[in-house]
């Protein structure tokens, strides 16, 4: 795993060095992913913290359940109003430097939840939040789109850290024509022999940028304390996606000449807690308890 500390001065100047953005850029392009650390300030992380904490019991009791194969991983939105919007995360310059040179001009951040793992022994198949968009390739073809991910706690395999399969955003077999996400149990034998996946440890403040590409799973919580992550996703400026809403403050706020949000910015209240549909994939129906 590449990790890109960010040191003093380069936080003082509020952008990496070329040589940083560089090394991340090619992990990015070898690995699918690539670890951003001291990337936001510890105070914004104990912020959000408090506020996805406080939001976890209500998201938990809805009876449509926005649980993704498992009721140990909850799809969670973070809340899009102040004072829980900060340009730190959703306009993070040391992101941005990385996912622009790698989509290039135009790019646009599509996407603001989050998801977090519950306590519980559960864990979800191995899947690409987005498959290769043609089938039959045999070589794939560049990256569309990065997760930006910002561990509001540290994550460890003790707490359920994400299984990331390294080299799998460069596998084929999982297209968006395909009708699943998941990768084949031959896929992951072939996989495993080649590199093995990992479970890393993320402090806090640090952002995880991966591919959208790339093969992981949820695992298993085995604290008694939820792990919750945000996600972003920063995509090519061709892409199509769903607006997500944003408080009208916020406009103003993020407006970056790098990066656009592909958001509605709302004067209205946002229910970011029992808003119909939400993002759940392959939401468990029976019921169960973490």
């Amino acid at each position: 795993m590449t990790t890109i500390r960010i040191g003093d001065a380069e936080r003082h100047q509020g952008k990496l060095s070329a040589q940083q953005v560089a090394k991340a850029k090619q992990a990015l392009l070898d690995d699918g992913f690539v670890v951003l650390e001291s990337a936001i300030p510890i105070g914004i992380i104990e912020t959000l913290r408090e506020r996805a904490f406080a939001d976890i019991d209500a998201l938990a009791k809805r009876t449509d359940g926005p649980y993704n194969w498992n009721r140990g991983n909850l799809q969670q939105d973070p809340a899009p109003f102040p004072p829980y919007l900060f340009r730190e995360v959703l306009a993070n310059e040391f992101a941005i430097q990385v996912t622009e040179s790698i989509l290039g001009a135009g790019m646009y951040n599509g996407f603001y939840s989050g998801n977090t793992a519950m306590p519980s022994e559960e864990r979800q198949p191995v899947h690409a939040d987005i498959g290769q968009l043609w089938p039959e390739q045999e070589i794939a073809h560049p990256p569309y789109g990065i997760i930006v991910n910002v561990p509001l706690v540290d994550v460890s395999p003790a707490n359920g850290s994400t299984e990331i399969w390294p080299g799998t955003h460069r596998d084929t077999s999982v297209t968006m024509q395909s009708g699943t996400i998941e990768a084949s149990e031959a896929a992951l034998a072939h996989w495993r022999s080649i590199v093995p996946p990992v479970q890393p440890d993320i402090p806090a403040g640090s952002i995880l940028l991966r591919d959208v590409r790339l093969w992981h799973a949820g695992m298993p919580n085995r604290t008694q304390m939820p792990r919750p992550i945000i996600a972003m996703i920063h995509y090519v400026n061709w892409w199509p996606c769903d607006r997500f809403k944003l408080d009208a403050s916020a406009e103003t706020l993020l407006a970056h000449p790098r990066l656009r949000q592909h958001a509605e910015f709302t004067s209205k209240p946002i229910d970011h807690i029992s808003a119909p549909g939400g993002h759940a994939y392959e939401a468990p129906t029976e019921a169960s308890t973490p």
